[in-house]
């Protein structure tokens, strides 16, 4: 069964692999990269801090926690764990796929980081806003950023599903936690009435898109 599924992750990987062309390549080659979506993060920050004043520290501590579990599980646990070398990192599959600026990634690639981290930001952030719009967008761009994984070669798909997987979970119960912490000792902090205004981190994420479309038509 084991290898059945292994195997399947493996034609899936050289199949969406295969769909590549060099405007996709610079796409999701600055996609992957943490430092276009910078502006993004700080929008998130000032939303949370312009509605919950100085309190804000308690629920950017809670979002830091939530990226903190992804990130170390992820990265200190399971990948030592499981030892499943990146698609990147194995000779049969040399020659099948395709790799941008020969970028290869770590040693190990189960489970995905980058897919951990986008959906524990995402979902997180979704329970506490609570505005489809901005739901909506942060979902989409954790499924174009774990997909930019995929597409540079560097993670299976079952790495990208188990790591999405994992920051859904942690970032649905950190917030849960933080959820009981505040009714408790912040009051209303999080009224089930209370209206954030969300337009900042959509545009601002937009923004940063069209910038990585521009950019990588100019690269051409």
């Amino acid at each position: 069964m084991l290898e059945k599924l292994i195997e399947l992750d493996t034609n899936l990987l050289v199949y969406l692999n295969a769909f590549n062309a060099t405007f996709w390549d610079y796409f999701f080659w600055l996609t992957t990269d943490i430092t276009i979506w910078i502006p993004l993060y700080v929008t998130i920050l000032y939303t949370i801090f312009k509605s919950h004043g100085s309190k804000g520290i308690w629920t950017v501590l809670a979002l830091i926690l939530v990226i903190t579990l992804c990130d170390q599980i992820s990265s200190a646990i399971l990948k030592p764990l499981f030892e499943r070398p990146r698609p990147s990192r194995e000779p049969a599959l040399e020659g099948l796929l395709h790799h941008f600026n020969n970028y290869r990634g770590g040693k190990f690639g189960f489970v995905s980081s980058h897919a951990a981290n986008s959906f524990g930001l995402a979902i997180f952030s979704s329970l506490l806003f609570k505005n489809r719009w901005y739901s909506l967008f942060i979902m989409s761009w954790s499924l174009v950023n774990s997909y930019s994984r995929i597409y540079l070669g560097v993670h299976y798909p079952g790495d990208v599903l188990a790591g999405a997987a994992l920051g859904l979970l942690l970032g649905w119960l950190v917030f849960l936690l933080f959820q009981r912490f505040a009714k408790r000792m912040l009051g209303n902090l999080l009224h089930k009435d209370k209206v954030y205004n969300c337009k900042l981190p959509i545009y601002t994420g937009l923004l940063s898109i069209m910038i990585i479309l521009l950019a990588s038509k100019a690269l051409l």
